[in-house]
C-alpha cells in the first residue's frame, strides 16, 4: 500500500479504534492520504496495518489495543495523554451467523452485545475527553440497527446489537449534550469485508472515501446524528 504526499495544510488529528482490516483498516488509510495524522488500533492480526504504517511517512502510527477490555482502554487513555483529536472513530463488529433469536445460545448473546454495543461505548466514554469540543466522536454502525427498516427476516442478533449500539450512543449523546462536540453513527452500506460477505455491492475502497466525505463536511456540527455514506439520514 502506498500514500500520497499530503496536502501542506495542518494536521487533523484522528484515533481509529479497530483499524487491523475490512472497513477499519480503509478508514485509517484514506484519512492518512488525506492528510490526517491517524492513530490506529488493533487487537491482532495487524500485518496489513503494520505496513501501511510503515509506508504512511509519519502519518499513521499502531496501537495494540483489545476493546472490550476497560483495563486496555485504560492504558491506551494513558499513553495518549496530551493529543488532541479531531475525530475518535470507533470501528468494531462481530456477526456469529443468520440464526433466529431462539437459537441463540446465552454465550453467544453476551459475546455479541458486548462485542457490537457494550465495548464501543465504553471505548467512548473513555476517550472522549481527547477530543475538544468542535470535534467529532462518530461510531461505525448499520443500517440493520434501524428499527423501523427492519422488516425482512435474518441475522437477528446482528441487528438486535447494532440497535442497542444505536440507543446507548443516543443515551450518551443526551447526556454530554452540551460538550460542543459532533456525534455520528455511520451506516457505511453493506461492503465485501468477512463480515459482510462476498457479495456485497461495495467495496471498501469505493465506500470508505464518501464516508470521509461525510465526516469532514458534519465537523464542527454539535449533536447527534445517524447518517449513511452518502450523508443521508438513516431512520431509527
Amino acid at each position: 500500500m502506498s500514500l500520497t504526499t499530503p496536502s501542506p495544510t495542518p494536521r487533523r488529528r484522528a484515533l481509529v479504534i479497530g483499524a487491523s482490516r475490512g472497513l477499519g483498516l480503509v478508514l485509517a488509510e484514506e484519512l492518512a492520504r488525506r492528510g490526517w495524522e491517524v492513530v490506529a488500533t488493533a487487537r491482532r492480526n495487524a500485518d496489513a496495518l503494520i505496513a501501511l504504517a510503515e509506508a504512511s511517512g509519519g502519518r499513521l502510527t499502531v496501537e495494540s489495543l483489545e476493546m472490550t477490555s476497560p483495563e486496555e482502554l485504560a492504558a491506551l487513555r494513558e499513553r495518549l495523554s496530551g493529543r488532541a483529536l479531531d475525530l475518535l472513530f470507533v470501528n468494531a463488529a462481530i456477526d456469529r451467523g443468520d440464526l433466529p433469536i431462539t437459537e441463540v445460545g446465552t454465550e453467544m448473546f453476551t459475546e455479541v452485545m458486548i462485542t457490537n454495543a457494550l465495548s464501543p461505548l465504553r471505548a467512548v466514554e473513555a476517550l472522549r475527553d481527547l477530543v475538544p469540543p468542535g470535534g467529532t466522536v462518530a461510531v461505525m454502525s448499520s443500517d440493520q440497527g434501524s428499527v423501523s427498516r427492519n422488516t425482512e427476516e435474518g441475522y437477528e442478533l446482528y441487528k438486535a446489537s447494532k440497535a442497542a449500539l444505536n440507543q446507548l450512543m443516543r443515551s450518551h449523546a443526551t447526556r454530554c449534550a452540551d460538550d460542543g462536540r459532533t456525534k455520528l453513527l455511520i451506516d457505511p452500506g453493506h461492503n465485501r469485508t468477512e463480515l459482510g460477505g462476498p457479495d456485497a455491492l461495495l467495496a471498501p475502497e469505493e465506500s470508505i472515501p464518501a464516508v470521509v466525505d461525510v465526516l469532514e463536511a458534519q465537523a464542527g456540527a454539535p449533536g447527534l446524528q445517524f447518517l449513511d455514506l452518502h450523508g443521508e439520514t438513516v431512520p431509527w
